[in-house]
């Protein structure tokens, strides 16, 4: 699949809402439980840039296939070179190396940030998930138990941490 990866923009925002808002109708992946519009999506964007952290969005055939992008890890100053990475793929665009493409490109980014560490939460189980980010280097480095309540049942969290 010919894939590209470039930094969000404006335009892009319609599609990010889609693509996350699946999840978040449809899985325990993400802990929201309602629908994010296209205004908080472009909100949500707007801070992770502010902080000069990198958003990126995968295209395939001029289409938004997926995004990924950095956020702070915790608020106080010691934690500024730790982030967290997310990434969200189109449903139909699982499977088929888009994720790792695009995670290849944001852990780039997060380098070029001069961070440290890169952390990412998985919502329990997750195997593709947990294969992606095993796959590019990070280990697990805490599971919590049941810390999530969404479907109607309890969720575990895993994080894995890659050091740059």
């Amino acid at each position: 699949m010919d894939v590209s990866v470039r930094t969000v923009k404006e335009s892009d925002f319609t599609a990010l809402a889609r693509i996350y808002n699946h999840y978040v109708s449809t899985t325990v992946i993400t802990f929201e439980t309602e629908p994010v519009t296209e205004a908080e999506m472009a909100h949500r964007v707007s801070e992770a840039l502010a902080t000069s952290l990198p958003w990126l969005v995968a295209e395939a055939a001029g289409c938004v296939v997926g995004y990924a992008y950095a956020s702070k890890w915790k608020g106080r100053c010691a934690y500024r070179f730790s982030v967290e990475a997310t990434i969200y793929l189109d449903a139909s665009h699982t499977g088929k190396g888009v994720g790792s493409q695009l995670y290849k490109a944001l852990i780039a980014a997060i380098r070029a940030a001069s961070m440290h560490a890169v952390i990412g939460g998985i919502a329990l189980p997750n195997e593709p998930s947990i294969g992606l980010h095993e796959r590019l280097g990070f280990k697990k480095v805490a599971h919590f138990e049941q810390v999530g309540y969404k479907q109607d049942r309890w969720v575990d969290v895993g994080y894995w941490q890659l050091l740059l």
